[in-house]
């Protein structure tokens, strides 16, 4: 039986990332996916023109139906947009109590533009960090949660890791997708465990939504049964598979950032 799995995040009409990302992801992962919706964006590969939020309420809303209907066997969060939200979200965790939560704190798009409003940072810290099962910053995200003013590097992912957990978080995965190198190393913490998580970079400019769908993918192998670091370790094989099938897609103008091939596996090979 394919295990239910929840995405509260945003929406990305050119289906590279956000809900889009997350419902390819999970089906692709053997999970049946759901989303609700928390904004919807104008955006394409080559960055965000626009942004409306949905109403806290309404997000409420959702998340409810989903809850009081269906059996959710793990949730993966994105972006959230406001405090407002933020709390709502936090409401409904500490009410359904989901077994899993997979929190990837999304503060601004693969192109560089802010899907975050004034105080998401905070909340996020003081609201969601206590009821996720993992959080998955980048770097950015990662110094800008952790209070970090200097940008990070590779040997500041421990140090980001640790300011995490000291904040409430049970587990964080910080990872270093954006920095150069043969491989592409991220950095895992819990109370008993660390460890270097390293994958080989793939040379493609389809990196659109690559945050969105490790985040659901740990998520699905949640779901699935895995423990929390094979979960991790078969998530970034995955999201190896979809960068590395992304030039096969034609999706978006040159100078843009492509999508992953979500569903690389079921392509039929010419």
């Amino acid at each position: 039986m394919s295990p239910n799995v929840l995405s509260i995040a945003g929406s990305d009409p050119s289906g590279g990332a956000g809900v889009q990302a997350d419902l390819k992801t999970f089906a692709a992962l053997g999970c049946y996916g759901m989303a609700a919706l928390t904004a919807l964006t104008a955006q394409n590969t080559q960055g965000v023109r626009a942004v409306h939020l949905a109403p806290p309420g309404f997000v409420g809303e959702e998340i409810d139906a989903i809850f009081e209907d269906v059996e959710v066997a793990a949730v993966k969060i994105g972006m959230l947009g406001s405090a407002q939200i933020v709390e709502v979200v936090a409401e409904r965790l500490e009410r359904f109590s989901p077994p899993f939560v997979v929190l990837d704190p999304v503060l601004a798009a693969t192109s560089g533009d802010a899907l975050a409003g004034d105080g998401v940072e905070a909340a996020i810290v003081e609201r969601l960090f206590p009821l996720a099962s993992l959080v998955t910053p980048n770097l950015f995200e990662a110094r800008k949660l952790a209070g970090m003013e200097r940008p990070l590097g590779a040997g500041d992912m421990r140090e980001a890791a640790d300011r995490l957990l000291r904040l409430g978080a049970k587990a964080a995965l910080v990872k270093g997708g954006d920095l150069d190198g043969e491989t592409s190393e991220d950095f895992f913490l819990d109370a008993d465990t660390e460890e270097i998580l390293s994958a080989p970079r793939v040379k493609t400019r389809n990196t659109h939504g690559t945050g969105c769908t490790l985040s659901s993918a740990i998520a699905a192998f949640l779901a699935r049964g895995a423990p929390m670091l094979e979960a991790i370790v078969s998530a970034k094989a995955y999201v190896t598979g979809a960068l590395k099938g992304a030039d096969a897609l034609r999706v978006g103008r040159e100078g843009g950032r492509g999508p992953l091939d979500h569903l690389f596996a079921l392509r039929v090979k010419a």
